[in-house]
């Protein structure tokens, strides 16, 4: 080492370089793109909606249930049991009070597991309701 390193230490401090200011402004891009991002949610399962000519675009839907072609009734991804879908439904609107349910039902689906779906939606106090369909243009 040399004379003047060894006599200075402060000398050797000032020839590091230091991360802090771009770490900082590495987190702040992180919480900035975090913020933004636009989340995508999925009921989980694929359906094939009916087709309709009146249909309008929800965008604040935060409870997506899904009815498959068996009558299976699926939220987030899930299976749910019909006697607990006005459960489920209540503790997830409590979580976004100003959120609407959307419901995906396979154009195969029965009438009788919509309106099930239906009563459990309003039993739960959900005040926006849609029923999916497939732009037909």
């Amino acid at each position: 080492m040399s004379d003047a390193l060894r006599e200075n230490p402060k000398a050797e401090e000032d020839n590091a370089i230091d991360l802090t200011p771009m770490l900082d402004v590495v987190f702040i891009m992180l919480i900035f793109f975090i913020v933004t991002a636009t989340f995508v949610k999925e009921a989980g399962i694929e359906v094939e909606r009916p087709l309709a000519t009146t249909a309008e675009r929800q965008d604040l839907a935060n409870i997506l249930i899904a009815i498959t072609p068996d009558d299976d009734i699926w939220i987030d991804g899930k299976p749910v049991d019909a006697r607990d879908l006005t459960t489920r439904i209540s503790r997830l609107h409590a979580e976004n009070p100003q959120g609407s349910v959307v419901i995906q039902s396979d154009r195969r689906a029965t009438h009788k597991a919509l309106k099930t779906v239906l009563d459990a939606v309003q039993k739960a106090g959900v005040p926006q309701v849609a029923v999916a369909a497939a732009d037909d243009s």
